[in-house]
C-alpha cells in the first residue's frame, strides 16, 4: 500500500483525469449533485423541525383543552341540544378523580365566542380587547415572556382578588409613548381602575396574540359576574401519562357528572395538543426518511457513473496497463491504482457538493432571518450525518472501483501490447 504515498501514483491519477477532462467533469458533477441535494434536503428537513419545535418550545405539548357544547343524544329526561356549562366544580371533580393530571387550569374570556370585548381606557385613548381571567398555572402550561420590570399574575393576586392586569405588547404600542413605563401605572377596564403589573411579548406557541389582557381569575369572575362558570379548561397530563388516554377518561367523567349519554361525543369539545404534535412529528420523521432515501439513491447513481467511466478508461488504457505489467507492475499495484482513482473522484466530488450545499443553506438562513411567514428556522445539517455520507460515498467508490480494477488486472501483458 506504500504506492499511495508515492508522488508518481498521484501524477498518474492526475494524468488519467486530465486526459478525459469532459468525461471526468460530467461524472464528478453527478456525485457532487447527489451530495449537494442530500445536504439541501437534510437541511430543509431540519429547518422544518426547528420551526415546529420553536413554536411549541414554551408550551407543554402533553396538553388538552376541554369546553362545553350541546348534547346530541337525549338522556335522563333531557332533550338533545342541551347546552353544557363547565364550572369550577368540574375542575375539583377532575382534580380528585383523575390521577393522570399534572395541571388543570380553568380559564375565562370575554371578547371571544360571541361575548363582548373588554373596554380598555388609558387617558384619552380607548379600545376594545380580549380579556382573560387566569390562574398563575397557565404560565406553566403556556409560558409568557414578560418584559423586564414586570411580572405575571401570582397566587396573592388570586387570593385577594387584586385589580391588576398584564397587557399585550400591541396594546402597549397603541397606548404608550416610546420608552414610556407601563408597569406601575393605572388603566381602566370596563370602567374599573387596574394597576398594570406586566407587559407580555407573544410567543409562537401562545393562543392569545399580543392584543389581549390578563386579569386574576377571581377578579375576572367578580367583575364580569361569572360565578362558578368557566369558558374552558386547560389540562396537562403528567410526563409519564398518555394524554390521549387522559382525554378519554376526562370526557367520560364529565358526561357522567352532567348526566350526558355515554355515547354522546358532541356534548364536550376538546383539542388534544399532544395528539397533534405526534402527527406533526410523524410527518417530520417521514420527511427525514424520504430525504435519506432520495439522497442515498442519488449518491449511488453518481458513484455508479464513476465506475462506468473508469471501465471505459481501463479499456482505453489497455496498452498502457500492458506496458506497466510487462515492466514489473504487480496485479495489486494495478488494482490499487484504479481503485485509488475511483476513491479520489468520489471524495473530491462529495466534498465539493458538501461545501456548495452548506453555502446555499447559509444563504437561505440569512435570507429568511426571523420571518415567521416561512416555516423554516435555521436550516442546518448534522455534522455526523455529513461525515457519514462522505464515508459512505468513499466506501461506495472503493466497491465500485473494484470492477474496473479487476478488469485491469485480468488484462494479460502480451495481449495488451498487441492491442491497437
Amino acid at each position: 500500500m506504500k504506492f499511495i504515498f508515492e508522488k508518481d501514483t498521484w501524477q498518474e491519477i492526475y494524468g488519467a483525469i486530465r486526459k478525459n477532462k469532459i468525461r471526468t467533469i460530467i461524472t464528478v458533477i453527478g456525485v457532487t449533485w447527489g451530495v449537494f441535494l442530500f445536504v439541501i434536503l437534510l437541511g430543509m428537513a431540519k429547518g422544518l423541525d426547528n420551526s415546529f419545535r420553536s413554536q411549541f418550545n414554551d408550551f407543554a405539548t402533553n396538553t388538552m383543552f376541554v369546553w362545553g357544547q350541546q348534547t346530541s343524544i337525549p338522556n335522563g329526561g333531557f332533550k338533545r341540544g342541551r347546552r353544557m356549562q363547565l364550572t369550577l366544580d368540574d375542575v375539583e371533580t377532575l382534580k380528585s378523580q383523575v390521577n393522570d393530571i399534572e395541571y388543570i387550569t380553568p380559564r375565562n374570556v370575554t371578547g371571544q365566542w360571541g361575548t363582548p370585548p373588554g373596554q380598555f381606557v388609558k387617558g384619552s385613548k380607548s379600545g376594545a380587547f380580549k380579556v382573560f381571567g387566569d390562574y398563575p398555572t397557565i404560565d406553566k402550561v403556556s409560558k409568557k415572556k414578560i418584559f423586564d420590570g414586570g411580572r405575571f399574575i401570582n397566587e396573592e393576586d388570586i387570593k385577594y382578588e387584586r385589580k391588576v392586569c398584564v397587557i399585550g405588547e400591541d396594546i402597549y404600542k397603541q397606548f404608550y409613548d416610546k420608552d414610556e413605563e407601563a408597569v406601575g401605572g393605572f388603566v381602566r377596564i370596563n370602567g374599573i381602575y387596574f394597576k398594570v403589573i406586566g407587559v407580555y411579548k407573544p410567543t409562537q406557541s401562545g393562543f392569545e396574540g399580543d392584543d389581549s389582557i390578563f386579569l386574576p381569575f377571581t377578579t375576572f369572575q367578580t367583575i364580569f359576574n361569572q360565578g362558578k362558570n368557566i369558558s374552558w379548561m386547560v389540562i396537562t397530563a403528567k410526563p409519564d401519562k398518555n394524554i390521549v388516554n387522559t382525554e378519554t377518561t376526562i370526557k367520560a367523567l364529565l358526561r357522567r357528572t352532567h348526566n350526558v349519554h355515554p355515547e354522546d361525543t358532541q356534548a364536550f369539545g376538546s383539542f388534544n395538543l399532544g395528539e397533534e404534535v405526534a402527527k406533526v412529528n410523524g410527518f417530520l420523521s417521514g420527511m427525514r426518511l424520504i430525504t435519506y432515501i432520495v439522497g442515498i439513491a442519488t449518491l449511488i447513481a453518481g458513484v455508479i457513473a464513476i465506475g462506468n467511466v473508469l471501465l471505459i478508461t481501463v479499456k482505453e488504457r489497455t496498452r498502457e496497463i500492458g506496458v506497466r505489467r510487462a515492466l514489473g507492475a504487480t496485479p495489486a499495484e494495478v488494482r490499487g491504482q484504479i481503485m485509488l482513482e475511483s476513491i479520489t473522484l468520489t471524495f473530491v466530488a462529495g466534498l465539493i457538493g458538501f461545501v456548495f450545499g452548506t453555502l446555499v443553506l447559509s444563504g437561505v438562513n440569512a435570507a429568511i432571518g426571523n420571518n415567521d411567514d416561512i416555516p423554516i428556522l435555521n436550516p442546518t445539517v448534522d455534522f455526523f450525518a455529513v461525515v457519514g455520507a462522505l464515508l459512505s460515498i468513499v466506501l461506495l467508490g472503493t466497491l465500485i472501483g473494484l470492477i474496473p480494477a479487476q478488469k485491469a488486472v485480468s488484462i494479460k501483458p502480451i495481449e495488451a501490447l498487441r492491442e491497437e
